[in-house]
């Protein structure tokens, strides 16, 4: 039981929080996140209002502007935002709008002669939520003849509301706010500009034959500009990414009808559009509503999925295209071959929170499954050749499935089987210890090295695995092509622990458990030299990919081999002789002998495969007087860093860092 505090908890400790605050203290209840994610949702908040204005054809532009300072401007050329005297609520509408939630004109959607159909911004919640966590917040609005303005800081107003006159000639209307994210709400508000061209891009896509320009300022106090526009919308957008691996021709279908979630309740009108196409190479799911794209889906991702599946499947059975007791398809067999982007409106919506992610409205699942599978039936029965390319791929993307799975059970089934290890993996010598506390795995680089420390190892506690040649680059090649290399498969198997890997058919693979890991110490054993330090760097990188865990657990060891031998020269021949693992310990036994007039050779180290067996235990095999590097959590962020950087994909990160370290290699460069 918890130690009981002295803190008291009576009537006086319930508060509630007011004003800005309710806001300011707890931005993630309404952004999703107080990080930069929250922050770039904000942004969003202000744009879809200047959205929802175009979209009731009101203007046909918006610009968005991103200011060195983090600052934000949103223009748009609608109605403006009514912001004077409001004799119902006996408040002026600026203050309703922005200094007050659950405020707004979206609320009767669905209502005869509403403001607005259909609408993005919905709640009441977004203008008036990103004026509270702002910096500083002015608003300019045009009404044709007039222009309104105030200003807010951190939630309150720091201006009087003042209307002026427009200039003679001047009949602009529109709403313009220019904001700057808080700080002291949003751990960051350096707003990427790829956020900005993506989520424009976007609106582009879902608002057909609306401008959307996007202007930033540069360092120098100069603007670039880009502009997104697709003049038929979602058709032009699957077009565009099917490019020319589309195996169909891009098809829209729309719909509208009119309907309702239970039977209590007034109907609401719904308009869809989805547009697809089939592609070999190529797949992409986009689900858009009211404008607002739905990562997470809801009832326009269960109704693609359903219908599709079921048209599939059915147009497969009619044409005997399934072999005999063939398993049915999936919608991930479609998936995968399938470009489609639906684009769905409705004058009421059920979001499943305010980042509008997903929407949850049964009826238009409903509505839309049932759109769909009579659309894609009319479909495949006018199109037979355009059907026979769509299903045949879909067939292909199946029979592979279920070829990968069977690979992957194969696989599993290899690298779990625990019994006789040694006779299974090639040129693998175990030890008789089975005490996985004292035994020790030497990996080692070729078959000289393996020779060497076969017969320089202790037979009791440590066991030996070559690898031949440079392993397979972990961070940068698929889960399929690193399972089928044989030398990662048998080292995993002999390590015993399973995997760690992300992937959506973990679930196929052996589970990574660390309780199952055979060996008290990994010891990674390669020449001093550069194929020996590439080696080994490739093997840490599997480490890193696969393992992670080990590095956590300080499982992972480097065994330091010696660059230099100098060997003291008796009367009576070769003496004593002393390891130097650098050059700064080469100098330093150098020094002592030359002071003591000692004679000596001095010599490279031979290769591991070269070395005496009495010399590979005293440097690298005896606990007592080897030297083991332990790779360290710390080690392994760093050296993921330099992963990431040398071996990963970021081209231009890479010749950043070489451009900005190669100097201080420059002494060791052959030239």
């Amino acid at each position: 039981m918890k130690k009981q505090t002295q803190a008291q908890y009576n009537n006086q400790s319930i508060t509630s929080l007011k004003g800005a605050d309710r806001v300011r203290k707890r931005p993630a209840v309404i952004f999703g996140s107080d990080g930069l994610e929250g922050c770039e949702h904000s942004v969003f908040e202000i744009l879809s209002n200047a959205v929802d204005e175009a979209r009731e054809g009101f203007g046909d532009t918006v610009i968005v502007t991103a200011y060195r300072d983090h600052s934000i401007e949103v223009t748009d050329f609608g109605r403006g935002v009514p912001l004077d005297w409001n004799e119902k609520e006996q408040r002026y509408n600026w203050e309703l709008v922005y200094n007050e939630l659950y405020a707004g004109g979206k609320y009767d959607n669905n209502a005869e002669g509403a403001a607005y159909e259909y609408s993005l911004g919905l709640n009441g919640l977004g203008a008036c939520a990103t004026q509270y966590a702002s910096e500083f917040f002015h608003v300019a609005s045009y009404n044709g003849s007039e222009v309104g303005t105030i200003s807010f800081a951190k939630g309150e107003p720091v201006t009087e509301y003042v209307k002026k006159k427009l200039p003679r000639g001047d009949h602009r209307t529109g709403t313009v706010i220019h904001w700057k994210p808080d700080l002291a709400v949003f751990t960051e508000i350096d707003i990427p500009r790829e956020y900005f061209s993506d989520m424009l891009r976007r609106q582009s896509v879902v608002n057909k034959n609306i401008h959307f320009r996007f202007r930033w300022e540069n360092e120098d106090g100069s603007y670039a500009e880009e502009e997104y526009y697709y003049e038929n919308g979602i058709l032009d957008y699957v077009a565009e990414i099917g490019g020319d691996t589309m195996e169909t021709k891009p098809v829209l279908f729309h719909l509208e009808t009119k309907g309702r979630d239970r039977d209590d309740m007034k109907d609401y009108k719904l308009q869809a559009d989805i547009a697809f196409c089939c592609s070999k190479t190529v797949h992409l799911l986009e689900y858009y509503h009211c404008a607002s794209h739905l990562e997470h889906g809801g009832s326009p991702e269960r109704a693609v999925k359903t219908a599709f599946t079921y048209a599939v499947d059915r147009f497969l059975k009619n044409q005997g295209k399934y072999n005999k007791n063939e398993a049915k398809i999936t919608f991930a067999d479609i998936e995968d071959c399938l470009i489609l982007v639906t684009n769905s409106v409705s004058t009421q919506t059920s979001y499943a929170n305010q980042t509008k992610k997903a929407i949850t409205n049964s009826f238009i699942a409903e509505a839309m499954t049932a759109f769909l599978k009579e659309q894609l039936e009319y479909y495949f029965a006018e199109n037979p050749v355009e059907a026979g390319k769509f299903a045949a791929q879909v067939l292909i993307n199946k029979r592979s499935r279920e070829t990968a799975e069977s690979t992957r059970l194969n696989l599993k089934k290899k690298l779990t089987s625990a019994t006789d290890i040694a006779g299974r993996v090639e040129k693998f010598v175990s030890c008789r210890s089975k005490d996985p506390e004292l035994r020790e795995l030497y990996i080692v680089e070729g078959d000289s090295a393996l020779g060497s420390v076969k017969l320089a190892r202790n037979a009791e506690f440590q066991a030996v695995i070559p690898v031949r040649g440079k392993t397979l680059n972990c961070l940068k090649a698929t889960y399929d092509r690193i399972f089928k290399s044989e030398i990662i498969v048998d080292l995993i198997r002999v390590i015993g622990c399973g995997v760690e890997v992300k992937t959506k058919h973990k679930d196929d693979m052996v589970p990574f458990d660390i309780n199952n890991l055979r060996w008290a110490k990994i010891i990674i054993c390669t020449d001093a030299d550069e194929d020996g330090f590439q080696i080994r760097t490739l093997l840490l990188t599997l480490f890193y990919r696969l393992l992670p865990s080990l590095i956590q657990a300080g499982r992972i060891y480097i065994a330091e081999s010696p660059l230099f031998e100098i060997t003291v020269n008796s009367g009576s021949g070769k003496g004593e002789t002393r390891f130097a693992y650098n050059e700064p310990e080469k100098e330093a036994i150098v020094k002592e002998l030359e002071a003591k007039n000692v004679k000596y050779t001095l010599q490279r180290s031979k290769g591991l495969g070269e070395n005496e067996p009495d010399m590979m235990s005293l440097t690298t095999m005896d606990p007592a007087t080897r030297r083991l590097i332990r790779v360290t959590p710390a080690d392994a962020a760093a050296t993921a860093m330099i992963f990431e950087t040398l071996l990963g994909d970021d081209l231009p990160g890479r010749k950043r860092f070489i451009a900005a370290n190669s100097s201080l290699y420059a002494d060791a460069a052959d030239i």
